[in-house]
């Protein structure tokens, strides 16, 4: 009789309402060097925009953040480009996207021109934040929310944990819930 409701009680803890975040995958590789999942990450540097802008302060006021480090050459990293184009239309009050790349202007202006990209474009060629996160392999996300946690990071089609529009839509969920 006692072993039923010890049982229980571990799912109880584990269950989050659906106003939280959703929990952290431990089991995948993050194919970084520096797993910042719970951790506070702040003093982005963008680099340059080469469409959109780079976000201020004021335009991430309350708002999740999606970083993509991506690049032109790569084939998955061109694979999520339609979603995060679907995801800033969907979330556009509630969320920034921002792709990262440390090839030049020119290379990304000539792939734009037959990809379109539908939210902010940056190049960062010194690798600033890539370097600060430890960037091992591309395309690489963060999920940002207004406290400056990362409540995602990784490959977005990766099978252990995947980013979902489902995924996304509780993290901005629990965003809006912050104080």
């Amino acid at each position: 009789m006692l072993l039923v409701p010890l049982l229980a009680v571990p799912a109880l803890i584990a269950w989050k309402a659906p106003a939280d975040f959703p929990p952290y995958v431990k089991d995948k590789t993050l194919y970084a060097d520096n797993d910042l999942r719970g951790k506070v990450f702040k003093n982005l540097v963008f680099g340059k925009a080469v469409h959109g802008k780079v976000p201020t302060a004021a335009d991430l006021k309350g708002k999740v953040l999606l970083i993509d480090f991506w690049a032109t050459w790569c084939g998955p990293c061109r694979a999520v480009i339609p979603e995060l184009n679907e995801w800033k239309k969907k979330f556009a009050k509630d969320l920034v996207v921002v792709g990262v790349s440390d090839e030049t202007t020119g290379t990304v202006k000539e792939f734009m021109e037959s990809t379109p990209m539908e939210y902010n474009v940056t190049i960062d060629p010194d690798k600033t934040m890539s370097k600060r996160v430890g960037v091992k392999g591309i395309p690489h996300v963060l999920v940002i929310s207004k406290d400056g946690i990362v409540r995602y990071q990784g490959f977005p089609s990766q099978p252990e944990d995947p980013l979902t529009t489902e995924k996304l839509s509780q993290i901005i969920q629990a965003n809006r819930k912050l104080k």
